[in-house]
């Protein structure tokens, strides 16, 4: 099932590999997180970093381009107050005060679509600077 089509209203389509790349993170945990970016050229959402699991939430967050547009999602596991281990996948849309305008409405009109193709996210955060997608955000999200 591909969504590569697209138009103007509904943004950019997402390529298979990005959709292969959220199910290995979602059901193998090959990845602790995947960054994803527009390809205007393709028209798609591809990937541009994936993280292995050992990889840390400081690894996922300097990884993420200061001054541009990013989608991602992070695996973030944790335990209960029941003593249990979890796991909860956060998609994180990253639009940084000091990224262009263009990339920013661009971002904003595919969020959607990108969202709807990966299906098994539990929770979004919309972030413009690193405080707003903080890890203690995700502590209290998840629990």
């Amino acid at each position: 099932m591909s969504f590569r089509g697209s138009n103007a209203l509904s943004g950019m389509g997402v390529a298979e590999h990005s959709l292969d790349t959220f199910m290995e993170l979602k059901r193998k945990k090959v990845h602790r997180y995947v960054i994803f970016k527009i390809d205007e050229k393709k028209r798609e959402v591809v990937v541009e970093k994936t993280g292995g699991p050992a990889e840390s939430y400081e690894d996922f967050a300097s990884a993420l381009p200061e001054n541009d547009c990013r989608y991602a999602v992070y695996d973030f596991d944790f335990v209960t107050s029941e003593n249990c281990q979890k796991s909860k996948i956060f998609f994180i849309a990253w639009s940084p005060d000091t990224s262009r305008i263009r990339a920013k409405m661009l971002y904003a009109t595919s969020k959607d679509r990108i969202k709807r193709a990966l299906d098994g996210i539990h929770y979004e955060i919309q972030a413009t600077d690193p405080t707003e997608m903080d890890l203690e955000v995700l502590k209290e999200r998840a629990h």
